[in-house]
């Protein structure tokens, strides 16, 4: 992990020269592990560069993995395979009702836009209440989750009035498109994408339901012992941001060269969640968001124990 064992051996090597001590420092190269998902900020930051150029010049090297989804990158996070990655709002609240020693050290503005309860466009399904009983796909542990139990209760049902179908996003597109689910709680691009490509017709989005942030994540140990990289990260998440918010089209066509996603799906995405771009710290108003979620799946039985969302914030030595 970044940072570990670096003081220890310098310590060792007191009494060591100047050139001896910088031969050392180039001998244990510290390396960032970053999760990322394929329509997450972070791939845009890894083909970008600039993420990479900056923490070269710190001595710092990057290695990136791409996940599904929030949950499975999570416990890779948990398991120590990576130190940092960016989460939709619910997997965070699994994590750390689980007691996964996670932290959030920044989050996005809100794109409610960019999540929604598809149908097919020749369903009979037309309202929230005419999902009771009906097959209904989503990524268990993900933003989806919190979305479709919100979506539920505008009507007064919840998951045990439907059946729970619990897929990753390409398998979920893959059993839509067979017919084999009635309905799926699905975010940008794959929303996008589904619109476009498999005949699905909206049924509500997460407007007046979720605020649909996405939260940077990190070890806790990671960002104990390397506090000076936390900043430089949401420095240059912010850099990208605003470069994507000034450059929507070319920020399309750049992932869609990547990701190999249709650049008309990515512009559609990209306009439905430009909040994903306005990266801060962590807000009081976010913390109370995320508090609410906690609560909601402690009331539903989905989560093991309360928990106070506070607690997994990161904050500085000299702030705690």
């Amino acid at each position: 992990m970044l940072g570990l064992g670096l003081s220890a051996s310098l310590g060792s090597h007191a009494g060591a020269s100047q050139s001896s001590v910088s031969d050392l420092l180039l001998a244990q190269r510290r390396t960032l592990r970053v999760g990322y998902q394929k329509s997450g900020s972070f791939n845009l930051l890894r083909h970008r560069g600039n993420f990479e150029k900056r923490l070269k010049a710190l001595g710092v090297a990057v290695t990136w993995s791409e996940f599904t989804s929030g949950p499975p990158l999570l416990e890779a996070l948990a398991a120590g395979s990576i130190d940092l990655g960016q989460t939709g709002d619910a997997p965070p609240v699994f994590a750390q009702a689980k007691g996964d020693s996670i932290v959030y050290i920044g989050q996005s503005d809100k794109s409610p836009d960019s999540v929604g309860i598809l149908v097919p466009q020749n369903s009979s399904i037309r309202s929230i209440a005419q999902l009771k009983g009906k097959k209904v796909a989503f990524a268990k542990g993900s933003s989806a989750h919190y979305f479709i139990v919100r979506a539920l209760a505008t009507a007064k049902l919840s998951l045990k009035d439907v059946t729970p179908v619990y897929l990753q996003p390409p398998d979920a597109r893959a059993a839509f498109e067979r017919g084999a689910i009635d309905a799926w709680a699905i975010w940008d691009p794959f929303f996008a994408a589904a619109e476009r490509d498999a005949k699905a017709r909206l049924l509500i989005n997460g407007k007046g339901l979720t605020p649909f942030r996405e939260f940077y994540l990190a070890d806790r140990k990671f960002a104990n012992n390397n506090p000076d990289l936390i900043p430089v990260i949401i420095q240059e998440l912010r850099a990208l941001g605003n470069w994507a918010i000034a450059n929507r089209q070319k920020s399309a066509e750049f992932l869609a060269e990547k990701t190999k996603v249709n650049v008309d799906i990515l512009e559609v995405s990209e306009r439905r969640r430009v909040g994903r771009y306005r990266t801060s710290n962590i807000t009081a108003e976010a913390i109370a968001e995320q508090q609410q979620i906690a609560d909601t799946f402690l009331a539903a039985g989905l989560i093991p124990k309360k928990i106070k969302v506070s607690d997994a914030v990161w904050r500085p030595r000299q702030q705690r």
